[in-house]
């Protein structure tokens, strides 16, 4: 079968080799599990949730490995990296807490003696995750999906299979049944099959928009349930009023987590022209300041970019701002050292016209664009084909919530960048995204809505 390498981002190192699974073995995988969903199922929801909190337990045990093992592929900030694992336990200990309440049993009141809305599960579900979050998004959709009764085949992004691996030992440790949640490592005409598979009953992708595009497509198809997180252009909305201070702390935070290779990174900055100067300013002098290092290095807080293409891309993206009138205020160029680093780049005078403002840009690379008003602001922040988050920056919370309630996205922000939270939906709109994740929402995203109904004999 054919094989492939992952590598370290930062030194271009090879770190592992691994063999691709043949549409056979995969199919075995699948059988698997989905012969030991009925038995999971059976299980009652409150051993689930015990599963589910010894699953945080193993999670909080192995975190300085497993921040390790994410760091070397995909070269984020070990410090990142450890409080990504934090935020997982995290994940499932609120599941472990409140799952067995969302997952109970609704009453209704209609024509007959008693109506219950109820939740079973639907089978095996096939989850298609990404590079950049690497343990977050495989159990973002796994713990809530596992508990409320499926079992789940993963197929993780390859540049990350260390962590993929890592997952299903975490999952094993944790004294989960066999099979209630396997790996593959697949092509993608293998991957497609699974998806078509009979025994395969939904699918979860987190990605891009054109994948999600394939995933739907074929989904429909099939008609199998499916969940799609994918692209993000967030604004970032300054207003006048703005605490400038704690605006230009959101900005670059919102920018440069990950290197800025997040779906829910603020990508747009839109700010109202009486403080565009002096936020520029700040904002540029704050993005310079980043310490941009070794990944392994607890002090450093910038890693590298993903890959060598993905370097390339961003540095595109610049060009072509520069060429369209875009000024470069800091950053632009790629450091001279090993590995995909790019340094940390403000483009002001941004225009809609430029690819930097109309494209996700999966990097470190912020455009700037002058507003005269909220209105404008609003206006600009919307005239785009994504909608997964956004935020507003004012000390009149009043009007920011007027505002935020105005954008087109599945999740607004006033004085805060925008984040997921396991007891709030996540989710977009648009070209974000189908479905939602997390809190109750992604507990039944994958369960059968039932009506039950009784009448009198």
């Amino acid at each position: 079968m054919p094989t492939y390498q992952t590598v370290n981002p930062a030194t271009g190192e090879v770190l592992q080799q691994y063999e691709t699974m043949s549409r056979a073995a995969a199919a075995e995988v699948l059988a698997a599990a989905h012969t030991a969903q009925p038995g999971w199922a059976a299980v009652p929801i409150v051993e689930r949730t015990r599963s589910v909190g010894r699953l945080a337990a193993v999670l909080r045990t192995h975190k300085a490995e497993w921040a390790r093992q994410m760091t070397l592929e995909m070269g984020k900030p070990i410090g990142e990296s450890g409080a990504e694992i934090d935020k997982c336990a995290w994940l499932c200990e609120v599941y472990a807490e409140r799952a067995a309440a969302w997952l109970a049993d609704a009453d209704l009141q209609a024509d007959g003696l008693r109506h219950h809305v109820v939740y079973q599960p639907l089978g095996v579900v096939l989850s298609i995750m990404p590079w950049n979050f690497p343990f977050w998004q495989a159990l973002r959709f796994g713990v809530p999906t596992l508990l409320a009764g499926n079992t789940s085949v993963l197929k993780h992004a390859r540049n990350v299979t260390g962590c993929a691996l890592a997952l299903e030992h975490a999952f094993a440790e944790a004294g989960f049944p066999p099979d209630v949640l396997r790996v593959v490592l697949a092509d993608h005409a293998t991957t497609a099959a699974l998806l078509a598979d009979d025994r395969t009953a939904g699918v979860s992708l987190t990605g891009s928009t054109e994948a999600g595009r394939e995933i739907a497509a074929l989904a429909g198809r099939c008609l199998k349930t499916c969940v799609l997180e994918l692209g993000g252009s967030d604004p970032f909305i300054v207003l006048a009023d703005a605490d400038l201070d704690r605006a230009v702390e959101g900005a670059v935070a919102g920018r440069l987590l990950n290197a800025g290779q997040s779906c829910i990174a603020a990508k747009r900055f839109l700010v109202e022209a009486a403080v565009y100067p002096e936020f520029c300013r700040r904002f540029a002098a704050a993005m310079t300041a980043r310490r941009i290092g070794d990944p392994l290095d607890p002090d450093t807080e910038v890693g590298a970019v993903v890959n060598e293409r993905e370097l390339a891309a961003l540095l595109a993206v610049i060009e072509d701002a520069v060429a369209q009138g875009a000024r470069l205020v800091c950053g632009g160029r790629r450091i001279e050292r090993p590995g995909s680093f790019l340094q940390p780049t403000v483009l002001a005078e941004a225009t809609p016209a430029m690819r930097v403002w109309r494209e996700e840009v999966f990097g470190p690379v912020a455009p700037v664009m002058p507003v005269g008003d909220a209105e404008e602001a609003v206006r600009l922040a919307n005239a785009s084909r994504y909608g997964l988050g956004g935020s507003v920056w004012t000390t009149d919370l009043a009007r920011g919530e007027d505002l935020a309630r105005r954008l087109e996205c599945g999740a607004a922000f006033v004085n805060s960048i925008v984040k997921s939270d396991p007891r709030l939906p996540f989710g977009g709109v648009k070209d974000s995204g189908l479905g939602r994740e997390l809190a109750w929402f992604g507990l039944r995203a994958f369960t059968n809505v039932k009506g039950l109904n009784i009448y009198a004999a």
